[in-house]
């Protein structure tokens, strides 16, 4: 008898058993995107004050119940040649009909995601290019970037293509409106 032959492992193959083989520290997370591993440090408290703010709006304003997952991993169409993107929105919002959350396994595929949210921090460049093209990649129609260093709001809407062919940017202090399922006008100002 012959051994039975596998077939060898592509650079895919390594990167992604690589990758969900770390063990990151506490508070870090690790991040596969576009065929890089990203190890990202705890985020800061305004980082934080930002997020509790939009959630809480959502909460209380938007037209449907909705649910949130805060860190949720989420896995993403990849480029090619590369694994899967993995990636970690500061904020998943789903309708909460869908129950999408519950029994989730930590790396789940992003069927049914509503919107996803990300406040920049240490790599703004990620959040603003390479994020926003993982998640337009995996179909998720709402993206709402918040970025500090620029001190303004985008919602990305109709992605096609690899990327989001709509964008509306407000500056904080003005108001953003959020389509369906969420329905209402963001309010920014205390994101000053």
């Amino acid at each position: 008898m012959t051994a039975m032959q596998h077939e060898p492992l592509t650079r895919a193959d390594v990167l992604l058993e690589g990758f969900l083989a770390l063990d990151t520290p506490e508070g870090f997370r690790a991040e596969l995107i576009e065929g890089e591993i990203v190890v990202t440090p705890p985020p800061d408290g305004d980082h934080e004050k930002c997020i509790g703010r939009i959630v809480k709006q959502v909460v209380r304003r938007s037209r449907t119940d909705m649910d949130l997952a805060g860190n949720k991993g989420l896995t993403l169409r990849g480029i090619p040649d590369s694994p899967r993107d993995h990636v970690i929105p500061d904020g998943t919002f789903a309708r909460a009909e869908l129950d999408l959350f519950g029994g989730a396994e930590p790396w789940m595929p992003c069927d049914g995601v509503a919107m996803v949210l990300e406040v920049t921090s240490t790599r703004p460049m990620a959040d603003r290019e390479i994020k926003r093209r993982c998640y337009a990649r995996g179909g998720i129609p709402l993206y709402l970037l918040v970025d500090r260093d620029t001190s303004s709001v985008t919602l990305f809407t109709d992605p096609e293509g690899g990327d989001y062919r709509e964008q509306h940017t407000v500056p904080f202090g003005k108001s953003l409106p959020l389509p369906e399922p969420f329905g209402f006008d963001l309010e920014t100002a205390d994101f000053l």
